[in-house]
């Protein structure tokens, strides 16, 4: 892999951006579910509510690393994969936080499609990744 130069690496900044706000937000609602939400939710609500802000915590680093990574990789892999985790942030846990705090049920269908925007945006990364070491002479197959 090619090291940064400023104008690839650029692109990375905003992912970085927003994965530190989505982190410091995710820290923001671990301590309110801790100390705020703790004594007034039964323990299954509470256990939904900290899956909510685990996977928001885990997708926010992996916003900072896309955004230490653009240079390093092509610029639709850090901005694919980063929609997908921003929008996997937005309906997995959103919908997580929306159904214990409000006990609003029927915004769960946008649990799973944001767990799979999750997945894809993974998916998309390990492919670019693999496709940016590879080296002039790796033919590529017809599947990849």
């Amino acid at each position: 892999m090619q090291p940064a130069t400023a104008p690839s690496a650029a692109i990375g900044l905003p992912w970085l951006g927003t994965g530190a706000l989505f982190a410091a937000l995710g820290v923001a609602a671990g301590a309110f579910g801790a100390h705020g939400l703790r004594a007034m939710l039964a323990e299954p609500l509470l256990l939904i509510y900290e899956t909510a802000v685990r996977y928001q915590m885990y997708h926010a680093l992996a916003l900072v690393a896309l955004g230490a990574l653009a240079g390093r990789l092509p610029p639709r892999a850090i901005t694919v994969s980063g929609s997908l985790f921003t929008l996997g942030i937005l309906l997995f846990s959103g919908s997580l936080y929306l159904l214990v705090l409000t006990g609003t049920r029927p915004l769960g269908i946008l649990t799973p499609i944001g767990g799979s925007c999750f997945i894809a945006g993974w998916v998309w990364l390990a492919i670019s990744a693999w496709r940016a070491v590879r080296t002039p002479e790796q033919p590529r197959s017809r599947t990849s």
